[in-house]
């Protein structure tokens, strides 16, 4: 049986449907940021000697697990905490990988390594914050999904 696609046509200059996905991008790289800054933090301060990559994957894993937790937390709010965690996993993951895998990228690409300074942290946010935007913007038009 063959599968049905609706092709949907979308508006890219509806400014609150970009005010929406800021939002939701911003809150997604808000617990990203947490896990991932403070796993780089933690290995920078006690100087266990981890290879860079290795590093760089724990942050990753640990952003996206932050990122789930604190979505679900601000999602409980609204529906019982069973359905706040099934939609915080459910949300855009796609999303969430490329954030992150993007935010270390930048770390490595401009540092050499996993260290947090004062001038690449702001880089670092702000790449992951633009790399995802355009794909929640269009999954919130096209598939009508956010997650707040």
């Amino acid at each position: 049986m063959a599968a049905i696609v609706a092709s949907v046509t979308i508006d890219w200059r509806c400014r609150h449907s970009w005010a929406r996905a800021s939002k939701n991008t911003a809150w997604c790289l808000f617990g990203c940021a947490i896990g991932d800054f403070g796993t780089i933090a933690f290995f920078q301060v006690t100087g266990i000697p981890w290879p860079t990559m290795a590093i760089m994957t724990l942050a990753i894993v640990n952003g996206l697990l932050t990122s789930i937790a604190l979505e679900t937390a601000i999602l409980s709010r609204q529906m019982t905490l069973r359905a706040a965690f099934r939609t915080a996993i459910g949300m855009s993951f796609i999303s969430m990988i490329s954030m992150e895998v993007v935010m270390n990228a930048v770390d490595w690409a401009l540092t050499g390594g996993a260290i947090l300074t004062w001038w690449v942290v702001p880089l670092m946010l702000t790449a992951g914050f633009i790399t995802p935007l355009p794909y929640n913007y269009w999954r919130l038009k096209a598939l009508g999904k956010a997650c707040h």
